[in-house]
């Protein structure tokens, strides 16, 4: 990650790429803990006949865990802000399910700076615009437009 940028510098870089993940596993392991984790055991994640017979080839990630994959992979994004103090993920904006994830596929998340506003002094609404990229797939499996609510010292 590069270093923190001005507000200004932030106000230049709305509408560029912003960085993008390392790729991620989906194993059929994670699926499942996530199945017990949010009480939501549907077949089609967790028994590979029933993806069959839903005509997937084999189970599928919830669209929730690909879309809670996001909170690890921005990190790969460029976008602190000069003496920020902290952030809040503030929530999306959008939110769309485009393709489903195979178990065994891996993923990964490309960024893109949407939006930098200065709500009042020393607070800033950070929109990014997120895609959650599957490899060799041209669709992403989601894309979403999310808040982050940054504060910066008055100093």
């Amino acid at each position: 990650m590069e270093n923190a940028h001005s507000k200004e510098a932030m106000y230049d870089m709305v509408g560029q790429n912003v960085g993008a993940s390392d790729w991620f596993e989906i194993t059929q392991e994670m699926i499942d803990e996530f199945a017990v984790l949010t009480h939501d055991p549907q077949p089609i994640h967790i028994n590979q006949e029933a993806a069959k017979a839903a005509g997937l080839p084999r189970t599928i990630a919830h669209g929730f865990l690909t879309l809670s994959m996001l909170g690890g992979m921005v990190s790969a994004a460029d976008i602190t802000l000069e003496n920020a103090t902290h952030g809040f993920n503030y929530g999306f904006d959008k939110i769309r399910f485009i393709a489903p994830v195979l178990s065994g596929s891996r993923i990964r998340g490309r960024f893109k700076l949407k939006g930098f506003e200065e709500r009042r002094p020393g607070e800033f609404m950070i929109t990014i615009e997120s895609s959650v990229e599957i490899e060799g797939s041209d669709k992403p499996a989601v894309v979403a437009d999310w808040l982050t609510l940054t504060m910066v010292s008055q100093s």
